[in-house]
């Protein structure tokens, strides 16, 4: 499986109803503990941000390709695998955001889906529905609606990357 280290998709911006920024999302808050049960992962997409006020209807509006961007501390709490998987499951290619819980960016690596840490990108004017362009070899992110680049993005781990490329942890063990 060759994977492709340019991504370009449209983002949503992870904020409150009225604009504010979004810290400390929970893995409860990203996929709510009453639906654990569920095992299959192509199942768990209708779940993504349940328990998120203003984003319960996200996976009806989520489109293959898309990229979230999120605040500090993304995925804190519980090392639920789920809360990784559903946004797999919806087809969201990448995740940019300020800083991410630790056992969440690892459950993250490990399942090959890229976090790309920012510092800043949350309070700069980046929008939901702009088109961004993210290089995996540049660490960089372009909104390419508002024609701002971040060069400061935190570049993969040699073994991030590795893992990335193929696919996940099991595949890469291979």
């Amino acid at each position: 499986m060759t994977r492709p280290l340019e991504l370009r998709g449209r983002c949503w911006v992870v904020r409150t109803p009225d604009g504010k920024r979004v810290d400390d999302i929970d893995t409860d808050m990203i996929f709510h503990n009453s639906h654990l049960h569920i095992t299959e992962v192509d199942k768990m997409a209708a779940f993504a941000f349940g328990n998120l006020p203003g984003w319960e209807d996200f996976p009806m509006k989520a489109k293959p390709g898309d990229i979230l961007v999120v605040g500090h501390n993304f995925g804190c709490g519980s090392s639920r695998q789920q809360a990784v998987d559903c946004f797999i499951a919806l087809g969201i290619q990448a995740i940019a955001g300020e800083s991410f819980g630790a056992i969440y960016k690892r459950n993250a690596i490990n399942s090959g889906l890229p976090l790309l840490i920012c510092p800043g990108i949350l309070d700069s004017d980046i929008q939901s529905g702009d088109e961004l362009l993210i290089d995996l070899n540049q660490s960089l992110i372009e909104d390419t609606t508002r024609g701002r680049t971040y060069d400061n993005v935190e570049p993969f781990s040699q073994v991030q990357r590795d893992i990335y490329l193929a696919g996940s942890l099991f595949e890469f063990g291979k």
